[in-house]
């Protein structure tokens, strides 16, 4: 009895799937199927990194305005800087009026007497100095209370930096006060 042999017709399938009983893929096919853009193309991918920035974005406006240490720039972060913030968040200062008035100043400048003018520009420059004052006295109050709770050891523009709070309108602070007027940090 003679075997008929296999025709080429009738060979059994080879599994097309990864593993065995398949050619190996050559160098070029393996980079192939690798290859996918490093930055999506596509609208919709492009609409979702967008939506997901700016949803990032809003949580960490959210969080810098509530005074989350998380999100708040390095100049804001650390205790000292929170207790400076609540020390003149706490207060009433003359530099929270600075920018209305300048803003009256301009107007009144419109005026075509020149007297009048004249006053209200003396009077804007007696108001900065008045400022001013405010500005180095809270400097030295949160510096020398600030010694008195963290010890020695009071980080270098502290004073500054409430002094610059001072000038801010308080609506217009961030992060935004934690304290009401009159609640002093302890």
């Amino acid at each position: 009895m003679a075997k008929n042999p296999v025709s080429p017709d009738t060979a059994p399938e080879v599994p097309a799937g990864p593993g065995k009983n398949r050619p190996t893929p050559s160098r070029a096919e393996q980079e192939a199927a690798r290859k996918r853009p490093l930055v999506a193309d596509t609208k919709e991918a492009r609409a979702r990194a967008k939506a997901d920035l700016a949803t990032q974005r809003e949580k960490a406006r959210i969080g810098m305005a509530q005074g989350d240490e998380r999100y708040l720039p390095a100049r804001d972060k650390g205790p000292q800087r929170k207790f400076a913030r609540d020390f003149v968040d706490a207060g009433w200062h003359p530099g929270e009026l600075l920018m209305p008035l300048m803003l009256i100043v301009i107007l009144v400048s419109l005026v075509q007497n020149q007297a009048i003018v004249y006053y209200s520009f003396v009077a804007l420059w007696v108001f900065i100095l008045f400022v001013v004052g405010d500005m180095i006295i809270t400097s030295h109050r949160v510096k020398k209370l600030a010694r008195e709770k963290f010890g020695d050891r009071i980080e270098k523009g502290l004073g500054w930096y409430a002094a610059m709070r001072t000038i801010q309108m308080r609506f217009m602070r961030l992060p935004k006060p934690q304290v009401k007027r009159g609640g002093y940090p302890v």
